[in-house]
């Protein structure tokens, strides 16, 4: 028989067992105690001023309502979907502009976000397209359709130059926009992996 020493012991691995492999909202808590996803994202661009613009969302985590991030429309993506499809689907859903597949460039960037949001520990591996507003305005825009956690937790959407992203004392997702943008706007046809980011 274990001794009472072994007990806590014995109780922690169970619990650890009952953890991994855990369903959550459809979504699988791993090994590793994180939510493991796929996402995509995209960067909708506004090339008809001077500056270019990018449609930007500003949320907080509805658990830590101090913390609030400027980030870019995407979610995760659902089974038997691809990523160019989820990301046409997940801007249409956020920000009601809608696109073709065909009209998004990239993958441009890919990376892991690593983050927690609502107490819950993600790791997101995510594609990132590049999409002309022109090409959304060439059909009616549609009305945004929020899930109630995007209720809760999106504050703002707006149209923002990387001047106005780096006068902002709030954090931007992904941090990288606060560099040139040329490497999106003058993309080379190269998918460029950044690995894991924390955030």
């Amino acid at each position: 028989m274990a001794g009472s020493e072994d007990a806590p012991r014995e109780a922690g691995a169970a619990a650890e067992r009952s953890l991994s492999g855990q369903q959550l909202g459809g979504q699988r808590l791993s090994a590793d105690g994180r939510l493991h996803r796929r996402g995509a994202r995209v960067l909708l661009v506004d090339l008809g001023g001077a500056v270019p613009r990018l449609l930007m969302m500003l949320g907080h985590d509805p658990d830590v309502p101090a913390r609030s991030f400027w980030f870019t429309p995407g979610g995760g993506i659902e089974a038997n979907e691809s990523s160019r499809e989820a990301a046409v689907r997940e801007l249409a859903e956020e920000t009601g502009y809608a696109l073709e597949t065909h009209e998004l460039r990239g993958p441009v960037w890919t990376r892991t976000a690593v983050f927690d949001f609502a107490s819950l520990p993600y790791s997101q591996t995510e594609d990132i397209f590049v999409a002309d507003l022109a090409d959304a305005e060439a059909r009616q825009r549609r009305d945004a359709v929020w899930t109630e956690q995007e209720v809760e937790s999106i504050d703002e959407v707006s149209w923002l130059t990387r001047e106005d992203l780096l006068a902002d004392s709030r954090e931007v997702f992904p941090a990288r926009l606060l560099e040139s943008w040329d490497a999106f706007l003058q993309w080379d046809g190269v998918t460029r992996d950044f690995g894991e980011v924390d955030e």
